[in-house]
């Protein structure tokens, strides 16, 4: 992976908390990039997931509240209404 050197400027606080949290020959490097990778991903699944809140609140206007399908599941499971 390419890398690229910016500069970050810490609230004093924050940076020795992570100084102490990194582990042994871990760089402070290793540690933040890391954590941002972490934050990326957390906000990408929590865009994803208000997608799909999004989409689910579009459906339920276009069709209305759906009849839960768990009873069907389960007749389907045990044999009953199965087509031969």
């Amino acid at each position: 992976m390419e890398r690229e050197a910016i500069t970050i400027r810490f609230p004093s606080d924050l940076l020795a908390k992570a100084k102490k949290l990194k582990e042994g020959s871990e760089s402070f490097n290793d540690l933040v990039v890391e954590a941002v990778e972490h934050e990326v991903h957390r906000r990408r699944a929590w865009a994803a997931h208000q997608r799909v809140i999004a989409r689910s609140e579009t459906m339920k206007t276009r069709t209305g509240i759906q009849e839960s399908s768990t009873n069907l599941i389960h007749s389907l499971r045990k044999g009953e209404e199965r087509r031969e």
